[in-house]
């Protein structure tokens, strides 16, 4: 509740050197990732989230989660992790936090790519054909999310 009703690093970053923005179709939430980057670490970052309070707090506690990474460290945080560092979510709501780490993974790569590079995400959880983000939840989710 606290990175809901205190949410941290909100915004856009001027001139930002990545953006990422995904969205979830089902549920209408949008999520955008702005990051400055200083030697493949993630130096500054802001968010600006259209969404339920799951996914404002997820998106919150990505950015407090990513700053000071490497660009590495950052495209491996998971769901489980954003989960858990909010002391859980409900089963209902572990979709907020894949899009709060698909939005790092995607200001990530955009960056990469921008500079030439290849990206390193290795693509966003939201796109796989087998993700459902509403209907079935995994044993991960429900170990999480009881605790909400």
């Amino acid at each position: 509740m606290d990175h809901f009703n205190n949410p941290r690093n909100v915004g856009v970053l001027d001139d930002p050197d990545g953006v990422g923005e995904v969205g979830n179709p089902v549920c209408g939430d949008m999520m955008k990732i702005t990051i400055k980057v200083e030697k493949d670490t993630i130096d500054d970052i802001r968010f600006q989230t259209l969404g339920c309070g799951a996914a404002i707090a997820t998106s919150s506690i990505v950015t407090e989660m990513a700053r000071g990474m490497t660009l590495e460290q950052a495209v491996a945080i998971t769901k489980k992790q954003v989960a858990d560092e909010l002391g859980g979510l409900p089963p209902a709501k572990m979709h907020c936090s894949v899009l709060a780490t698909d939005g790092l993974k995607s200001a990530v790569d955009d960056y990469l790519t921008r500079n030439g590079r290849m990206p390193i995400s290795g693509g966003l959880e939201h796109d796989d054909p087998d993700f459902d983000p509403h209907g079935h939840v995994d044993e991960d989710a429900c170990e999480v999310g009881d605790k909400a």
